[in-house]
């Protein structure tokens, strides 16, 4: 075999290598971290005054994974008022395994959310909750 048709397959095998990556790199999927990602950019100011609202509670949230249900428990500042708010479940790198979860209750129970089998992985836990007008914010890494 001479040093030509060494030459040619080198530059075969380059040229297939490449298509490969084109083609691998047309069929990955990219999704935007919001769909509305600019509203949510003029909103940042009022997260970052409700996270520091729940930065002066007297404790943390508490927030467990177990058997299935991610439990929220919040902090004994507000007794046992009525609290309502959203529990979202941002996952990186698949906007399919995102979940958004509406929520009423007390402050003083203790708030379980069902997660959906299969949704594992690391997720980015974003609460937020209404308690007597005032609105607070928590966000933490949680691992399911």
């Amino acid at each position: 075999m001479s040093w030509g048709y060494k030459i040619l397959f080198a530059y075969l095998a380059f040229v297939a290598g490449i298509m490969f990556l084109v083609f691998k790199a047309s069929n990955e999927s990219f999704d935007l971290v919001e769909k509305n990602y600019y509203e949510e950019e003029l909103k940042y100011q009022t997260r970052i005054d409700e996270s520091n609202r729940t930065a002066r509670l007297s404790e943390p949230v508490q927030v467990q994974v177990t058997g299935g249900q991610l439990q929220i428990r919040f902090p004994g500042d507000f007794n046992s008022q009525p609290v309502q708010g959203e529990v979202h479940l941002y996952y990186p790198a698949n906007a399919k395994k995102d979940l958004r979860q509406p929520f009423t209750g007390q402050a003083n129970e203790l708030l379980s959310v069902a997660l959906p089998p299969g949704n594992t992985g690391l997720h980015k836990l974003k609460l937020s909750w209404k308690v007597n007008d005032t609105t607070y914010y928590h966000e933490e890494t949680v691992f399911l």
